[in-house]
């Protein structure tokens, strides 16, 4: 489905949503709403693409660094046997393998500075060769949904804004997020897997899948050894100390190598810079129509009548206050944290809710906030086959954030 779609989707609906407001509500101010929406949005798109330009300009020029020191091609090796099966329209040895994989771990560590500027540059060196410079590519797709499922194993910033409003436990959702999120990026693999026709039964498939799966539930198992205090002091550690190390990594061989690193990040640098530019357009035009459909009242339509359809089933719906979050997170990332700090703010940091908010705040990723970014930077309009695998992926995390949170936290 192309962006195009879903741009004059979110008008449309908020539009219709308004004019009904208006005509059987006598909502007089549901356009200025919509107005006021649009122009802030606009705003806000732009600053964040500015706010962007800083970690682009200096996540880029230390990429440009280690791609000369060789550190870019020592984990395309490391990770070649699976990424050749998971991305086989990829040429061997590309150096968008090593991109791919520094773009997975930053994310997987919750460096989102660090993943965004890497995940660009993958981007633009998978648009290298691709035969279609509007359309997505497999591997581009297949990229684009692993980011939105948003596997993350430290969700540092979530336990930062459950101490700052006064949870008893922090961290005691850190479990719930790590296999919700787990759960959304196995369902979105899956799903580009049966779209594009890949073997995931390949041995070498299951040997990495497995290996992975067996590190997150080493990790799920330390941690759970830990306190709270100790869980959020070992994890902030663990990712500022690898993020210290991959920058001293990528100097270090770089110098070994005998390469100018000045000029080697200089040059990167200004790549950074003239990316941060380019996607300005493409995230006001999202976020503005993201806007509009979230200040017509769509959204909260939507969420009343999910209450009204479980109610009828007979289902506990005490689940639907926090649906907010996981519809407003495929959308936009700040607005779902507002809401799901909305949610702590109104029924208690440890609350049912307040714990389900935070753990589909952390299952899953901006999908078209990324679809924006990423496919913005290489110019690519039609998207095929990657909103509809993302979303699947966003669905799968929501769903089971919603189970795993009535397993760990439902009295």
């Amino acid at each position: 489905m192309a962006l195009n779609y879903i741009w004059i989707a979110f008008f449309l609906i908020g539009f219709l949503v308004a004019l009904g407001q208006l005509i059987f509500a006598g909502n007089t101010q549901i356009f200025n709403e919509l107005v006021n929406a649009a122009f802030s949005n606009a705003r806000t798109g732009f600053e964040i693409s500015l706010g962007l330009t800083g970690a682009l300009t200096l996540w880029m020029g230390l990429m440009k660094v280690g791609e000369r020191g060789g550190v870019v091609s020592i984990l395309a090796k490391l990770t070649a046997p699976l990424f050749r099966r998971l991305f086989p329209g990829l040429p061997s040895g590309h150096p968008a393998y090593g991109s791919i994989m520094l773009n997975i771990a930053a994310n997987m560590l919750g460096l989102d500075n660090a993943a965004t500027p890497v995940g660009l540059k993958a981007m633009s060196e998978m648009q290298e060769v691709n035969p279609k410079k509007d359309t997505a590519s497999d591997a581009q797709i297949m990229f684009l949904v692993l980011n939105t499922s948003g596997l993350t194993i430290i969700p540092v910033s979530i336990m930062v804004y459950r101490f700052q409003l006064g949870a008893a436990n922090p961290s005691d959702i850190f479990i719930p997020i790590l296999i919700s999120t787990f759960i959304s990026t196995i369902a979105g693999l899956i799903a580009v897997a049966v779209v594009q026709k890949i073997n995931l039964f390949d041995r070498v498939v299951l040997a990495y899948l497995g290996g992975i799966t067996a590190i997150i539930a080493g990790i799920i198992i330390y941690f759970s050894t830990l306190s709270k205090d100790q869980i959020t002091e070992v994890s902030t550690l663990a990712a500022n100390f690898t993020l210290v190390l991959i920058i001293i990594s990528f100097i270090v061989l770089a110098m070994l190598k005998r390469v100018n690193v000045y000029e080697a990040f200089i040059e990167g640098a200004k790549e950074g810079f003239s990316i941060a530019v380019k996607i300005i357009p493409f995230l006001v035009a999202i976020l503005v129509a993201i806007g509009i459909f979230r200040a017509s009242g769509a959204m909260d339509f939507i969420i009343s009548g999910f209450a009204a359809f479980f109610g009828w089933l007979g289902v506990d719906t005490e689940f639907t206050k926090a649906l907010p979050v996981a519809f407003m997170k495929p959308l936009s990332g700040s607005g779902a944290r507002g809401l799901m700090v909305d949610a702590m703010t109104t029924y208690g940091a440890d609350s049912f809710v307040g714990r389900l908010a935070c753990t589909m705040q952390g299952a899953t990723d901006t999908t078209f906030y990324i679809l924006a970014v990423y496919f913005g930077s290489v110019g690519i309009k039609n998207t095929r086959h990657a909103v509809g695998c993302s979303l699947i992926a966003d669905f799968s995390g929501i769903v089971a954030a919603i189970f795993v949170a009535y397993l760990f936290f439902a009295k």
